[in-house]
């Protein structure tokens, strides 16, 4: 029986007051992610390259009582994704969510393909993340903000036809692990999600056929992908008072890959 004189709460998961800023919102796990800060009682601000599907995603957050943002911004292009947040008047927030992969092998590797996933998956995260905690740590509140890094399960191990991938994804670990200690003492949180596939357009487009498929599925104890929902509920955990002793961590959303 329960005998402490203090009554037992359950921790929040809500969101209430918060200000979200999620990078790659526009569709997959960054829209999922914006509509369930929106739903817990966040105001979201969604970000990327093109207004056109963040559009709807802001009417329908707003159509469910909701509060969102739309902006309209490459986070490559440093000065610009800087500025936007610089001029935001509060972030309590960051989901560090664009990205992207080019599968192929490593000796076909270009210089284009290697230039570009390098400048998306490591430096504009690492750019997007240092303008975040700027303004997350010049606020005046008692908590000064969360950064969540969506990575990689190939973050954590290696795979054929990946390497820039691989590479990019453990530098975003690295990086979530540096943040986390050098800002712990100022109550700034820093982890991030490491996901498994997801079954997203992205993935669809990469995993094009039974044998992609089948090799892919194989290697998941679980038995297969995950879904767009199964990755939000960590994203609203680590972002909630109900994580604030958790930082530096890696959550993994891999249906067991790497336990193997």
């Amino acid at each position: 029986m329960y005998s402490d004189p203090v009554p037992f709460v359950s921790p929040s998961f809500r969101l209430d007051g918060k200000t979200a800023l999620i990078t790659g919102a526009g569709g997959g796990i960054g829209e999922g992610i914006a509509l369930t800060f929106a739903n817990a009682g966040a105001h979201v601000i969604l970000v990327g390259r093109n207004r056109d599907p963040l559009d709807p995603i802001a009417v329908y957050i707003r159509a469910q009582g909701g509060e969102a943002t739309v902006a309209v911004c490459d986070v490559t292009d440093t000065s610009a994704i800087r500025a936007l947040i610089d001029e935001l008047p509060a972030l309590d927030i960051l989901v560090n969510n664009a990205g992207t992969n080019f599968p192929e092998p490593m000796v076909e590797v270009s210089d284009e393909h290697l230039d570009a996933m390098l400048n998306l998956n490591v430096r504009a995260c690492f750019v997007t993340a240092q303008a975040a905690a700027k303004k997350m740590l010049s606020s005046q509140s008692d908590a000064p903000g969360v950064v969540i890094n969506i990575t990689s399960q190939m973050g954590h191990v290696g795979s054929p036809n990946r390497t820039v991938y691989c590479m990019t994804k453990h530098a975003v670990e690295g990086l979530t692990k540096a943040m986390a200690i050098e800002f712990a003492d100022r109550g700034l949180r820093v982890n991030s999600i490491a996901p498994t596939f997801v079954d997203t357009p992205l993935i669809r487009s990469i995993v094009n056929t039974p044998e992609k498929h089948q090799f892919l599925v194989s290697k998941i104890p679980l038995g297969h992908m995950a879904q767009v929902e199964d990755i939000v509920g960590a994203a609203l955990y680590l972002a909630s008072p109900a994580a604030r002793m958790v930082t530096g961590a890696s959550l993994m959303v891999d249906g067991g890959w790497t336990a193997q």
